[in-house]
């Protein structure tokens, strides 16, 4: 579920019309470099995202949600403040638009609760996948939102994902169509937040925008442990329901490590990804996020041993490719793609 889009930070590479001869003559090879730096950055913050996902599946048996964001949550403002003050100062962090950021704090947190529920009863690929429907989700809410066109391919593309969405659900077979629900509510949370981020960001840096919502989280899950963490609404036998529910507990060993990892890579993660769309053209690196489903689908088998049925397969395929079109038909027409971030990253 990342953070940081890159509408925030308008950093070019480099500017042709202020080099000399000799530079401009070496303009695409600098073009070159940033490209593959930003191709990097994408497979590092897609990486240390998925294994957070995963770390916190891995989690979801023993400590609650909100347990879980609470200890990713102080750790990523740590790291955050420090990003921050080797970028400029803490001067970066002055907003005169706090309505918006607690806008967009509230749908990421709505986005990271539906998605964690769902990864508490689903295998992680699967969930991974139905989240990518937030692309598809953003394309159709630009209508009515921001008043933008869309063509008759895009809307085919649409539905074609909103098909692989029912592929994956499998009607009728068993309860996974309705755990499925909550990625999807996940994605469509994640389509509003950045809709909320496009006019955000055009003011607003990126650090300040991801100090926020690191402290909302903060904030709603220390809440959250003080109102209900004695567990007296936990003792349901659905493992998303129980995963939100759980009573807290006190980490010890291994676990205090692992918690402590889910905020090292949510931090690490969402910097990266911004820094890959700082350096290098979004309509190049940001397909790549797309790397998140293989690596999801490692992870799940690994650990868990979930090997995706044929039926999961094809949802898959039919999500991600209609994603995918879609952003190829927005480069194509030359316009500026709607969602920067292809995923959502305060995961």
């Amino acid at each position: 579920m990342s953070l940081n889009p890159a509408q925030s930070d308008h950093v070019a590479p480099f500017r042709s019309n202020s080099m000399s001869h000799d530079s401009q003559q070496s303009a695409p090879a600098v073009l070159a470099h940033h490209v593959r730096l930003g191709i990097l950055c994408i497979f590092g913050g897609v990486s240390a995202l998925t294994l957070q996902d995963a770390l916190i599946k891995w989690l979801s048996g023993t400590f609650p949600l909100h347990e879980i964001t609470l200890a990713r949550s102080v750790v990523a403002v740590v790291i955050t403040l420090i990003i921050v003050h080797f970028e400029g100062g803490f001067g970066l962090l002055r907003t005169n638009r706090p309505v918006l950021h607690l806008a967009r704090s509230v749908l990421l947190i709505t986005a990271n609760m539906c998605f964690f529920m769902g990864v508490a009863s689903m295998p992680l690929a699967e969930a991974t996948a139905v989240f990518f429907l937030a692309p598809l989700f953003i394309t159709a809410l630009s209508v009515p939102l921001l008043g933008e066109e869309v063509g008759l391919r895009r809307w085919i593309a649409v539905l074609v994902g909103m098909a692989g969405m029912i592929v994956m659900l499998r009607p009728g077979q068993g309860t996974i169509e309705l755990v499925a629900l909550f990625p999807v509510g996940a994605a469509l949370a994640y389509a509003l937040m950045q809709i909320v981020t496009r006019r955000l960001g055009a003011t607003d840096r990126a650090s300040s925008m991801a100090l926020y919502v690191h402290v909302a989280f903060a904030i709603v899950s220390a809440g959250v442990g003080l109102s209900i963490g004695d567990g007296r609404l936990a003792g349901s036998d659905h493992p998303s329901i129980d995963f939100l529910f759980r009573a807290w507990s006190m980490p010890e060993g291994l676990e205090i490590v692992l918690l402590l990892g889910c905020g090292v890579l949510i931090a690490i993660g969402a910097y990266l990804l911004s820094q890959a769309y700082r350096v290098a053209p979004p309509a190049i690196v940001a397909p790549f996020e797309y790397a998140a489903l293989p690596l999801a689908l490692f992870w799940g088998i690994m650990l868990w041993g979930d090997w995706p049925d044929v039926s999961a397969m094809a949802g898959m395929a039919l999500i991600v490719g209609s994603g995918l079109y879609v952003f190829y038909r927005e480069t194509m027409r030359g316009r500026q793609i709607s969602i920067r971030r292809i995923l959502p990253r305060n995961r």
